[in-house]
């Protein structure tokens, strides 16, 4: 009797995979030839200049992106660690929210005051140090959305996911790959893109710094248009503004469609949706081989960190605690956490009343109010314009893939780019900056709320739709029904996020400035500018310290009541 043995089929490669390698070794190189220039001898102190000419754009393309990829992945890193924490753990919570508060209502200009003269000393005689200060002020502008939105996925996660994972003895490392992690995929990606837009936003503070009456200037398109402006060159800041438009096109197309196709697996539903989002390069990708070879050669990795995951143990976290100890371990923690910000406080307090006095703050407090009027009213029209359109987007794929793009370039263009414009406008049709610079505010902050909303109308599922359809359920009911509770906690996080924003795009909206010319409004984010340009450290620490003032008291006195609602009751 003769046994005939069946081998499986061997995989050959085909020309798409070898235009894939090709692909990955050419862009490897790209990224080495590029990054040899943050490493390179100078003295921080000359670095004052760009070259305007029109022929450099490539390369400064290409030290912009470099910069934004590498603080989006310090942002992915700081959301899965800080977002975990602060829903897994009560008591951090307390102090990890109110943080991310204080921290997103820092701006921009103010992290890079207080570590541009940090990250040089840290390396002497290096462009790196500048590298790393740009790259923290776009990761400044980056994690905190993120943040917010991960935090939210993680604490609106169902329970009755949460003993599933505990009936199966899941890991809390395997709990967060396979349970909290897919389920706040999408608001994860698309919160990503509206903070990879932010960065843009922030991208010519980040590349021409000017702290203490010093500039400094690293290549990019930002640092690259900021010159134009200040020559007042129309022309090149034309250039500017097409390099920016290829640069986002681009962006969307080979890195963020692709991502968004591929999170579609991730969506809760028990019926397949009509329409699904597509991508050339993700199809093109899955043609390919690669993914399947480079998974057999990464299997003992992924074992190993299974095996690193169980050092954490299984997650048998009690379902409830003991009341005594409970309260005892909130005293005691509440005591430390109240000595530290207390003590962080008084010094604070002590240095500014050695150097300027405490009247200080007088001053940024009534501006405050001013900037929070801009901010309300801002919020507040872009929530009645762009919740409605981002639903349409959310629940029409075929419309969702040809708006992507556009609100991404419209997204990622920095207000400094359109100052020249702005400048025209305000003084042709006399306008008062104090309210022109409202418009320019919405550049920075309204894309938020849009972008959240795509994201939460795009997580509802196919099943509910069809049912409310089946149902004969439209119009106004269908919004009561369907609609809001369904997007309710990603427009939480929009909110939150388009406030904080509003709140740092005043910075560098309500001081316009084109060939020499300046319109100065009557806010804090004025204030704030001159005393950075001035290097007034004692007024820039008060106005920092009143902007987050007055953010921290709006999301506590409104945002957070309104993620508690989410929370309890919007969550599917």
């Amino acid at each position: 009797m003769t046994t005939v043995t069946t081998r499986a089929p061997r995989r050959t490669l085909t020309w798409v995979d070898f235009a894939v390698a090709a692909g990955v070794l050419v862009l490897g190189y790209l990224i080495l030839q590029v990054g040899k220039g943050t490493t390179v001898n100078v003295d921080p102190a000359d670095v004052s200049g760009v070259n305007t000419d029109p022929a450099q754009l490539p390369y400064y393309a290409a030290r912009s992106l470099l910069r934004m990829f590498v603080a989006l992945g310090a942002s992915v890193l700081f959301t899965f660690v800080y977002a975990y924490a602060a829903a897994r753990s009560r008591r951090l919570e307390r102090i990890l929210i109110p943080a991310l508060d204080i921290l997103q209502s820092v701006p921009v200009l103010g992290f890079l005051a207080i570590t541009t003269t940090g990250f040089i000393a840290l390396f002497p005689g290096s462009m790196l140090g500048l590298e790393l200060a740009s790259i923290f002020a776009i990761f400044t502008s980056q994690a905190w959305n993120m943040t917010f939105g991960f935090y939210a996925s993680l604490t609106s996660l169902p329970r009755e996911l949460d003993e599933v994972s505990r009936s199966f003895g899941f890991t809390r490392w395997m709990r967060f790959w396979k349970i909290e992690l897919p389920s706040g995929a999408i608001d994860l990606i698309w919160n990503g893109m509206m903070s990879f837009a932010g960065g843009w936003f922030f991208l010519v503070a980040s590349e021409a710094i000017s702290v203490a009456n010093h500039s400094y200037t690293l290549p990019g398109v930002g640092s690259y248009a900021g010159a134009a402006i200040g020559d007042g060159d129309l022309g090149k800041v034309g250039w500017a503004i097409l390099t920016m438009a290829v640069m986002v096109i681009g962006v969307n197309f080979l890195f963020w469609r692709p991502l968004t196709a591929w999170a579609e697996k991730f969506k809760n539903e028990q019926s397949e949706a009509a329409h699904v989002q597509r991508s050339l390069v993700l199809d093109f990708l899955r043609r390919s081989h690669w993914p399947q070879i480079l998974g057999r050669f990464l299997a003992p990795v992924r074992e190993a960190a299974a095996r690193a995951g169980r050092v954490f143990g299984r997650d048998d976290r009690p379902l409830s605690v003991d009341p005594v100890k409970r309260r005892v371990g909130d005293v005691v923690f509440g005591v430390l956490a109240v000595g530290l910000i207390g003590w962080g406080l008084f010094d604070l307090l002590r240095y500014l009343s050695d150097n300027v006095g405490l009247g200080v703050f007088g001053e940024p407090l009534v501006l405050g109010l001013v900037t929070l009027l801009r901010v309300v009213v801002l919020v507040a029209v872009a929530t009645v314009v762009w919740v409605p359109v981002g639903v349409k987007i959310g629940f029409s794929p075929r419309l969702a893939k040809i708006a992507q793009p556009v609100v991404q370039v419209l997204a990622s263009f920095p207000a400094n780019f359109l100052f020249p414009l702005a400048m025209w406008f305000f003084l042709r049709t006399g306008l008062d900056i104090n309210i022109g610079c409202v418009f320019l505010m919405a550049l920075g902050a309204q894309w938020y709320i849009l972008f959240n909303t795509i994201a939460g109308a795009m997580a509802i599922p196919s099943d509910l739709k069809e049912a409310m359809d089946d149902l004969g359920v439209h119009g106004w009911q269908r919004w009561k029904r369907l609609i809001i509770p369904g997007v309710f906690p990603s427009y939480v996080t929009g909110g939150i996020t388009a406030s904080g924003g509003a709140w740092n795009a005043s910075i560098v909206s309500e001081v316009v400035t084109f060939s020499g010319t300046t319109l100065s409004a009557t806010g804090l984010g004025a204030y704030i500018f001159e005393a950075t340009e001035q290097g007034d450290f004692p007024r820039l620490l008060a106005g920092v310290a009143v902007m987050s003032l007055y953010v921290v008291a709006l999301n506590r006195l409104f945002w957070r009541r309104l993620y508690r609602l989410a929370e309890s009751r919007y969550s599917l």
